[in-house]
């Protein structure tokens, strides 16, 4: 199966009823009203050849659920693109719309969960659903060297899909700056760019800016 075959069989996926029922049934803000909601599972977007991967962990309901891209159309979408920009990883600093002609360079960028889970929590059962979705872009991934992770969830998944290839995980735990090196490729751990995260701090521009920094040098070295 190749990319395009995939993506068609993630944007065709109904298989978490609680899923498909929150996008139909959650209400739109009012800033919204009117527009059209993309309103189904989200494919990963950008380079597939390309040395970094990044992974999120789901679509927001009004950034990736509204637009139908990635990333696109939210605050974390704001925090996350910019800072992109500013390590040279794409070639605009902001990600409105599918047709703003953003372009990843050298990256893919996808989610661990294709559709906006309720409260931003998605279940076990969905997650597992979903995984085998990742995994196939993983394999997809032929010259990956540098995975980030947005969050433990997005962390925990691409650990799954490396002990489902038999590679030896023990001890590997989420941790921003943390990284692992599995099998010619280094795992990097991150806090997720929410709005909660960046608010209170936790998670700082400059503090991003310099682990992708990191993260390029060793993926084009």
């Amino acid at each position: 199966m190749n990319l395009d075959e995939l993506n068609k069989c993630i944007i065709d996926c109904r298989k978490c009823t609680r899923l498909v029922e929150y996008r139909k049934n959650r209400e739109v803000p009012a800033r919204y009203a009117g527009e059209e909601y993309w309103d189904a599972p989200i494919t990963g977007y950008g380079d597939i050849n390309g040395k970094i991967l990044i992974i999120g962990l789901a679509p927001a309901f009004n950034g990736g659920n509204r637009t139908g891209r990635i990333f696109t159309g939210d605050r974390s979408s704001d925090f996350l693109i910019s800072s992109l920009y500013e390590v040279g990883l794409t070639n605009i600093s902001t990600s409105e719309n599918r047709d703003d002609g953003l372009e990843y360079k050298n990256m893919y960028i996808t989610l661990a969960l294709k559709c906006a889970p309720p409260d931003n929590k998605p279940l076990n059962e969905e997650l597992k659903n979903c995984s085998g979705f990742m995994h196939q872009e993983m394999d997809e991934m032929k010259n990956v060297r540098a995975i980030v992770c947005l969050g433990k969830i997005a962390f925990d998944s691409i650990i799954n899909y490396f002990k489902t290839r038999g590679i030896n995980t023990k001890n590997m735990k989420f941790g921003h700056g943390e990284f692992y090196d599995i099998s010619g490729i280094r795992l990097y751990g991150s806090y997720h760019p929410s709005p909660r995260n960046v608010n209170t701090g936790l998670l700082t521009k400059e503090n991003f800016i310099s682990l992708l920094k990191s993260v390029k040098e060793y993926a084009e070295s």
